[in-house]
């Protein structure tokens, strides 16, 4: 004889009694089978019917077509493999408005693409806490090696801030210009030194420039690319962009939906991912563990360590923060490699051909360069105050192109109100931010590179949203580094060289994401030397 008791709830209850009067027979697996697929049925269709009238109040919002089951699961998870997630969610802002709804199966995510709305959203819902980081986007930027600042909140968050604010500020940053002049060189170097007719691809160049003055501030390693480094293992540039990317890419795939443990699995991209991260943490461990033996020993002039790595700002941390240790201070490392390389690299690249393509810009911009360098003989910290004009292209380009997301998803913590519209709790949002750099409201005729726009005083123009690095107290540590190494480089380059476009405009409409957005072709351009005054 059996007995089987169904219990449906924590408390309990009891949902099903069946007693069985005849002996086990062969029918019974089949029998339980069939009660086993109807009971994970049953609570599928429960937490259906519960999410589904929690997030009745976004069923006004628009959505597109979905799924009857994955709803827009498929949509997303193609625009990922095609490297266009940025593209897809554009395309659903110019087709469904500025605010709308994607729904990873039942759960929603709400998509912002207004600037001032984004700002706003992300400044008010931050400071009451009525919005926090969502605990998906935490996880995926966790999971690039171990818990970073980026994907931590609360307390945890901002001890790991207020650690390496200072690092970045901008009086603070002066005193890099040395080391980010050397490293814009190089770069004026090579293109020099290129057999004629100076045909380049500047994304890989200007990602080198960018690692270079990354690696040399964090970790101490010389920019000049001929000297070595005791510390550790060479920077091959190369082969840490390429983990970078890896890992990069692997975030882009779990923030929508991709589940962690898929890492484990006898994939290639789980290959790919394990084998980029012990090529960076290969690379970074001797100098993360040379920087916890001068805080233990409390010193900084051991005999084998260089000045410049004495100087760094992993020795700097790791001195002042005990909470700092290996694992955080490797994952931390990572961090800031990737965030300070492909987000200034890249947009070099498209400010570079925006110039090419608007020829009264570049010209402008040639003889404010020319000025500052009669004036003062060079590009240096004095000259900055001169190079607003330089800034504002570098602004122009970002509003365009919009490299990054400008911040990490969020979460409602609780019932709020955005636009009138309530959005309930745990409600992912985020947004288009290249639907919201092209907005005809905030930026009149969006498709046209117009620096003149951020140099404008009047009152219409002069609070125009600036949130490609973020807003509130979330806003990017690196933005003046990111200014400053691009600002340099921008003046140089029209200083030494006139240039066009390889492949012309098609250089800037084919474009990838992998992180961040790049160029697909890798912006190949081809350099002409000015032929100026001795």
């Amino acid at each position: 004889m059996a007995k089987v008791n169904f219990l449906v709830d924590k408390g309990g209850l009891m949902f099903l009694d069946i007693i069985a009067q005849t002996a086990y027979s062969e029918t019974f697996p089949y029998l339980a089978t069939a009660l086993g697929f109807t009971s994970v049925l049953g609570t599928m269709g429960w937490r259906r019917w519960k999410q589904k009238n929690t997030y009745k109040p976004l069923e006004s919002l628009p959505s597109p077509p979905k799924h009857w089951l994955l709803a827009n699961i498929p949509q997303v998870l193609a625009a990922v493999k095609q490297k266009k997630l940025f593209w897809q969610f554009f395309v659903w802002s110019q087709q469904l408005g500025p605010m709308y709804v994607v729904w990873n199966g039942s759960n929603p995510v709400v998509i912002l693409s207004k600037p001032k709305v984004i700002e706003d959203t992300i400044i008010n819902g931050m400071k009451d806490g009525s919005l926090i980081r969502s605990t998906r986007s935490r996880q995926a930027w966790n999971d690039i090696t171990s818990p970073i600042m980026i994907g931590e909140t609360g307390a945890e968050w901002q001890w790991r801030r207020k650690a390496w604010n200072p690092e970045f500020s901008s009086s603070n940053l002066s005193k890099y210009v040395e080391i980010i002049s050397q490293a814009c060189e190089q770069v004026i170097t090579t293109i020099k030194e290129a057999a004629p007719p100076k045909e380049i691809q500047v994304d890989p160049l200007f990602v080198e420039l960018t690692m270079r003055v990354i690696s040399c501030l964090v970790l101490g390693i010389p920019v000049d690319r001929n000297s070595t480094s005791q510390e550790g293992l060479p920077l091959d540039v190369a082969k840490v962009y390429d983990a970078m990317s890896v890992v990069g890419y692997r975030f882009v795939r779990q923030a929508t939906g991709e589940k962690i443990w898929m890492k484990y699995l006898p994939t290639q991209n789980s290959r790919d991912y394990w084998n980029a991260r012990r090529y960076l943490e290969e690379f970074l461990t001797p100098r993360v563990d040379l920087a916890l033996q001068m805080r233990e020993a409390n010193q900084t002039d051991l005999l084998n360590v260089s000045p410049l790595f004495r100087e760094s700002m992993l020795v700097k941390i790791a001195a002042k923060e005990p909470k700092y240790n290996r694992e955080t201070l490797i994952a931390e490392s990572v961090e800031f490699l990737i965030a300070g390389t492909d987000t200034t690299a890249h947009t070099l690249s498209f400010a570079v051909a925006e110039l090419s393509l608007n020829p009264q810009v570049f010209q402008q911009a040639r003889n404010i360069v020319d000025q500052v360098w009669q004036k003062f003989g060079g590009v240096n910290l004095e000259t900055f105050k001169e190079l607003t004009y330089i800034r504002a292209i570098l602004k122009e380009t970002l509003r365009l192109y919009t490299i990054a997301s400008g911040s990490t998803s969020l979460e409602a913590h609780r019932d709020t109100v955005i636009e009138g519209q309530v959005i309930p709790r745990g409600t992912r949002i985020s947004w288009s931010i290249l639907a919201a750099g092209r907005d005809p409201e905030f930026y009149p005729h969006p498709e046209e590179f117009l620096p003149e726009r951020w140099l404008d005083t009047s009152k219409e123009t002069s609070s125009l949203p600036m949130i490609n690095f973020g807003s509130g107290l979330h806003r990017c540590l690196g933005e003046h580094l990111s200014m400053l190494e691009g600002t340099m480089m921008l003046a140089l380059l029209l200083r030494y060289f006139d240039w066009e476009l390889v492949n012309g405009r098609s250089s800037v409409e084919e474009l990838q994401q992998n992180l961040l957005i790049h160029p697909a072709d890798k912006m190949p351009v081809r350099f002409r030397l000015r032929n100026l005054p001795s």
